[in-house]
Parts: C-alpha cells; sequence; structure tokens
C-alpha cells in the first residue's frame, strides 16, 4: 500500500494525561540503535480540512451500539512474557466541548468523536495489573485528540491522568513516585500515538507516514518512566493479503508498534505487536509484546448490566 499523507489541524485541544506508574523500578537507560531513515517522499505533512463521515461510516457507527473486540495478550513486563486478556471498546458519542467530557443533551457546540476504551488485564507474579486508557478523537478527522487519559493500577500503588487541549496540550498528572508525582505539564503539539488508533477506524488512507515526532502512549511512557515529550520517529503503512499494517519505529526508544487491521470498511484491528526493552538492568531484555483477535461484537453494552447478561463475556472468552 502506498504511504499516505497527513496534515495537522490547528484547532486548539486540551490533552490531560493521567500519567500512571504501573511499576516499582525505575528502568535503565538504552543506546540508540542503527535504523535506516526513510526517504525524502515519505516525509509527512499534515491535512486541516474537515472530513464528513462516509455513508458506510454512518451506518455502522450509528447504530446506538458500541463495538467490542476481545484479545489474547502477550504482555512484557519486568523481563518476562504475562498472560492477559486486552478488550478494544469503540463508540461514538457526543463531546462536550467547554467541559471536555460526555455531553448529556444535544448542543449546538458538541463535537462528535469517536471514542476508543482500551483495557488490559495481567498479572505479574503474585499481583495483578489493570490497565485502562481512553482517547476521545473527532470524527470530523480535523484535530488532534480532544482528551485522553491514562490509569494504572497494580500492588506497589495506582496513578490517574486526565488530559485536555487549550493552545498547547495540558498535562496533569499523578503517581507514586517522587520523581514523577503531581505535575503540571504543557507540550507542543504533535502527533499522539493514543490517538491513531482512532484514526486506523475513522480513515487510515490518512494515516501519517515518514519522519514524525510523535508523542507515544501514555502506558508506554509511564510503565517505562520515560520523559513525556514528542520522540522522532519513522511510520510507513504496508497490506498483505487484505491486512494492512501501520508500523511506528522509535530509535530512540528501541521501541516499535505495528498495528494490523482489515484493509476493507469497518477496518477491524485484528491484532498488534510491540517490541521494547523489558525488564531492569542486567536482566533486561528485548521482547515483543503481542495481541492476537478473539471475538468482535456489537453491543449498547452500557444497557446490558443485569447477570443475564453475563453470557455475553463467554462470547467475547474473557
Amino acid at each position: 500500500m502506498d504511504h499516505f499523507l497527513y496534515k495537522i489541524g490547528v484547532s486548539p485541544i486540551l490533552l490531560v494525561v493521567v500519567l500512571s506508574v504501573g511499576a516499582c523500578r525505575k528502568v535503565p537507560k538504552t543506546e540508540e540503535p542503527k535504523v535506516a531513515l526513510p526517504t525524502e517522499n515519505e516525509v509527512a505533512v499534515l491535512p486541516i480540512s474537515k472530513k464528513e463521515p462516509t455513508s458506510d461510516f454512518k451506518r455502522y457507527w450509528y447504530a446506538g451500539e458500541a463495538e467490542i473486540t476481545s484479545y489474547d495478550l502477550q504482555q512484557a513486563r519486568y523481563g518476562e512474557m504475562r498472560d492477559g486478556k486486552a478488550v478494544l471498546i469503540f463508540v461514538t458519542e457526543p463531546f462536550l466541548a467547554a467541559k471536555q467530557v460526555k455531553a448529556d443533551g444535544n448542543l449546538p457546540d458538541n463535537i462528535p468523536v469517536l471514542k476508543l476504551n482500551t483495557t488490559k488485564n495481567y498479572l505479574t507474579g503474585i499481583y495483578p495489573y489493570s490497565i485502562m486508557t481512553s482517547c476521545f478523537y473527532p470524527v470530523h478527522d480535523d484535530q488532534h485528540a480532544i482528551k485522553v487519559s491514562f490509569s494504572s493500577q497494580e500492588w506497589c500503588g495506582h496513578v490517574y491522568a486526565q488530559l485536555n487541549n487549550r493552545s498547547q496540550f495540558e498535562v496533569m498528572s499523578h503517581s507514586y513516585f517522587e520523581t514523577e508525582a503531581d505535575e503540571q505539564i504543557q507540550l507542543e503539539k504533535a502527533v499522539l500515538e493514543n490517538e491513531l488508533w482512532n484514526k486506523v477506524r475513522i480513515d487510515p488512507n490518512g494515516l501519517p507516514t515518514g519522519n514524525l515526532e510523535i508523542i507515544p502512549s501514555f502506558e508506554y511512557i509511564r510503565l517505562s518512566h520515560k520523559p513525556l515529550k514528542a520522540y522522532s520517529a519513522i511510520v510507513r503503512l504496508y497490506e498483505e493479503n487484505g491486512i494492512a499494517s501501520y508500523e511506528i519505529s522509535y530509535p530512540e526508544l528501541e521501541r516499535s508498534l505495528t498495528i494490523h487491521f482489515q484493509s476493507s470498511f469497518p477496518h477491524t484491528i485484528e491484532g498488534w505487536s510491540e517490541t521494547f526493552k523489558s525488564g531492569f538492568g542486567p536482566s533486561a531484555k528485548q521482547l515483543t509484546s503481542t495481541a492476537k483477535k478473539i471475538k468482535t461484537i456489537k453491543s449498547p453494552y452500557w444497557q446490558q448490566n443485569s447477570n443475564a447478561y453475563l453470557s455475553l463475556r463467554d462470547s467475547l472468552g474473557i
């Protein structure tokens, strides 16, 4: 598949990040690997025009249901692989521009968003990890994510973050580590790794490729204890046998992420792989986390909160 161009939106975004500390120890710094740079025609340029959703998009995403997909997860943590489950929940909803929350009513300044809630659950020895990330991305694909939040809970402690957008990305974070305690940060706007998952579902042909500055996922930043900032990335998009793969490589971080999704609408995410250095000190090693799809269902899950619907979890394999 050809590489595609992408333009940066100019509308202000308030980004509030809850920085999670899901680790009890710090990760050592690593040396930068040698990675081949892309050619000039791969350098990305970013759109500003407001895109109208297609008729297929409206039929699929405005049917009063969420899309829920479960995954078998192999997660690297502390230099070992862990069995777990992940769930991606995509749903459209009206977003209140002023308060940056889901709107209770139909107001003229509401922003239609495609929300992604990502959950991961796995064990590290005796104690569990529970991780959740939320990303609110405009359906019209005309600006960065309006809001991103992240939280992680495990027996060492928990962290919460909420991220909103004004003239800059404004980040409020809380952590139980002294050096990462209560913080307020302002960042220049850049592509957010978290928002790219939403963009896959809205307009994969508009995914940015080439040499980019990208703010990595909040999950990676906190669990690896890396500075929250944009990092240089090399990005490509390719296709094989109806499956598109979107690959992001961060040379400085020695990390790569590849999202695999259906080339045809509705571009369901089939799985992903993430390679990075896991563990501490001499035991640290380069490992690859993977997620493979179990099942996708469409469901108004917020209405299915009685015990009668427990069988739906069985159908998802979770």
